[in-house]
Protein backbone atom coordinates (compact mmCIF):
# COMPACT_ATOMS: atom_id res chain seq x y z
CA UNK A 1 0.00 0.00 0.00
CA UNK A 2 1.30 3.43 -0.91
CA UNK A 3 0.71 6.17 1.65
CA UNK A 4 0.90 9.76 0.52
CA UNK A 5 1.54 12.58 2.93
CA UNK A 6 0.80 15.86 1.17
CA UNK A 7 3.04 18.13 3.23
CA UNK A 8 6.56 16.66 3.03
CA UNK A 9 7.98 19.44 5.19
CA UNK A 10 5.67 18.30 7.98
CA UNK A 11 5.67 14.56 7.25
CA UNK A 12 5.31 12.51 10.42
CA UNK A 13 8.22 10.66 11.95
CA UNK A 14 7.34 7.42 13.73
CA UNK A 15 9.40 6.32 16.70
CA UNK A 16 9.08 4.33 19.91
CA UNK A 17 7.54 6.18 22.85
CA UNK A 18 6.64 5.41 26.45
CA UNK A 19 3.25 4.51 27.85
CA UNK A 20 3.19 7.85 29.66
CA UNK A 21 3.65 9.69 26.37
CA UNK A 22 0.81 7.72 24.77
CA UNK A 23 -1.73 8.20 27.58
CA UNK A 24 -2.88 11.79 26.87
CA UNK A 25 -3.78 10.96 23.25
CA UNK A 26 -5.39 7.64 24.21
CA UNK A 27 -7.48 9.54 26.76
CA UNK A 28 -8.44 12.47 24.54
CA UNK A 29 -9.38 10.37 21.50
CA UNK A 30 -10.59 7.00 22.76
CA UNK A 31 -12.10 7.44 26.20
CA UNK A 32 -12.44 11.16 27.05
CA UNK A 33 -15.26 10.47 29.54
CA UNK A 34 -13.14 8.09 31.61
CA UNK A 35 -10.13 8.74 33.80
CA UNK A 36 -6.70 8.72 32.20
CA UNK A 37 -5.88 5.61 34.24
CA UNK A 38 -8.73 3.81 32.47
CA UNK A 39 -6.73 4.32 29.27
CA UNK A 40 -3.94 2.10 30.51
CA UNK A 41 -3.60 -1.51 29.39
CA UNK A 42 -2.76 -4.11 32.01
CA UNK A 43 0.36 -5.19 30.12
CA UNK A 44 1.51 -1.72 28.99
CA UNK A 45 4.92 -2.43 30.50
CA UNK A 46 5.48 -5.33 28.08
CA UNK A 47 4.15 -3.61 24.96
CA UNK A 48 5.82 -1.59 22.24
CA UNK A 49 4.41 1.91 21.93
CA UNK A 50 4.73 3.96 18.75
CA UNK A 51 4.23 7.66 18.24
CA UNK A 52 3.90 9.73 15.08
CA UNK A 53 5.41 13.17 15.49
CA UNK A 54 4.93 16.30 13.41
CA UNK A 55 7.97 18.28 14.46
CA UNK A 56 7.99 17.96 18.26
CA UNK A 57 4.25 17.31 18.51
CA UNK A 58 3.00 13.79 19.19
CA UNK A 59 -0.16 13.41 17.06
CA UNK A 60 -0.83 9.66 16.80
CA UNK A 61 -0.15 6.67 19.05
CA UNK A 62 -0.45 2.90 18.77
CA UNK A 63 0.65 0.02 20.94
CA UNK A 64 1.33 -3.62 20.11
CA UNK A 65 1.44 -6.61 22.44
CA UNK A 66 2.64 -10.16 21.86
CA UNK A 67 0.06 -12.72 22.96
CA UNK A 68 -0.70 -16.42 22.41
CA UNK A 69 -2.28 -15.65 19.01
CA UNK A 70 0.40 -13.33 17.60
CA UNK A 71 0.64 -9.56 17.98
CA UNK A 72 -2.31 -7.46 19.04
CA UNK A 73 -2.79 -3.78 18.17
CA UNK A 74 -4.33 -1.74 20.98
CA UNK A 75 -5.05 1.90 21.80
CA UNK A 76 -4.50 3.24 18.29
CA UNK A 77 -5.50 6.90 18.21
CA UNK A 78 -4.85 10.03 16.15
CA UNK A 79 -5.66 13.51 17.42
CA UNK A 80 -8.88 14.72 15.74
CA UNK A 81 -7.19 17.69 14.06
CA UNK A 82 -4.75 15.30 12.34
CA UNK A 83 -7.26 12.64 11.28
CA UNK A 84 -7.85 12.14 7.57
CA UNK A 85 -4.31 13.22 6.66
CA UNK A 86 -2.77 9.74 6.23
CA UNK A 87 -0.94 9.70 9.58
CA UNK A 88 -2.88 6.74 10.97
CA UNK A 89 -2.35 4.87 7.70
CA UNK A 90 1.37 5.59 7.89
CA UNK A 91 1.43 4.31 11.48
CA UNK A 92 -0.39 1.08 10.67
CA UNK A 93 1.76 0.48 7.56
CA UNK A 94 4.88 1.02 9.71
CA UNK A 95 3.73 -1.54 12.28
CA UNK A 96 2.70 -4.13 9.68
CA UNK A 97 6.04 -3.69 7.87
CA UNK A 98 7.91 -4.19 11.16
CA UNK A 99 5.92 -7.35 11.89
CA UNK A 100 6.42 -8.68 8.35
CA UNK A 101 10.17 -8.53 9.04
CA UNK A 102 9.76 -10.54 12.26
CA UNK A 103 8.81 -14.11 13.14
CA UNK A 104 5.21 -13.06 13.91
CA UNK A 105 2.64 -14.61 11.56
CA UNK A 106 -0.64 -13.20 12.90
CA UNK A 107 -1.69 -9.60 13.63
CA UNK A 108 -5.04 -8.68 15.14
CA UNK A 109 -7.08 -6.05 16.92
CA UNK A 110 -10.49 -5.32 18.35
CA UNK A 111 -11.65 -2.70 15.85
CA UNK A 112 -14.43 -0.25 16.47
CA UNK A 113 -17.05 -0.91 13.81
CA UNK A 114 -16.67 2.71 12.71
CA UNK A 115 -13.04 1.88 11.73
CA UNK A 116 -13.61 -1.42 9.88
CA UNK A 117 -13.12 0.09 6.43
CA UNK A 118 -9.82 1.65 7.52
CA UNK A 119 -8.41 -1.69 8.70
CA UNK A 120 -9.81 -3.41 5.63
CA UNK A 121 -7.57 -1.22 3.41
CA UNK A 122 -4.62 -3.05 4.99
CA UNK A 123 -6.04 -6.50 4.28
CA UNK A 124 -7.39 -7.06 7.76
CA UNK A 125 -10.51 -9.25 7.78
CA UNK A 126 -13.40 -9.48 10.22
CA UNK A 127 -13.30 -12.50 12.52
CA UNK A 128 -16.31 -13.52 14.59
CA UNK A 129 -19.34 -11.66 15.83
CA UNK A 130 -19.93 -8.07 16.94
CA UNK A 131 -19.30 -7.36 20.62
CA UNK A 132 -19.49 -4.28 22.80
CA UNK A 133 -17.20 -2.39 25.13
CA UNK A 134 -18.93 0.43 27.01
CA UNK A 135 -21.75 0.56 24.43
CA UNK A 136 -19.32 0.82 21.49
CA UNK A 137 -19.59 -1.90 18.82
CA UNK A 138 -16.40 -3.79 17.94
CA UNK A 139 -15.31 -6.60 15.66
CA UNK A 140 -12.13 -8.62 15.86
CA UNK A 141 -10.05 -8.07 12.72
CA UNK A 142 -6.92 -9.92 11.72
CA UNK A 143 -4.19 -10.25 9.13
CA UNK A 144 -1.94 -13.18 8.20
CA UNK A 145 1.44 -11.53 7.84
CA UNK A 146 3.66 -11.88 4.76
CA UNK A 147 7.22 -12.66 5.68
CA UNK A 148 9.80 -10.47 3.99
CA UNK A 149 12.82 -12.12 5.66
Amino acid sequence: MCILINDVEHAPIIRLITTEQALPIRHRVLWPDKSIDDCRVEDDSSGEHFGAFIGDDLVCVASIFQDEEGVRLRKFATLPEYQGKGIGSLMLAHIIDKLNRSAVIYFWCDARESAQAFYGKFGMAIQGERFYKADIAYRKMSLALKKTV
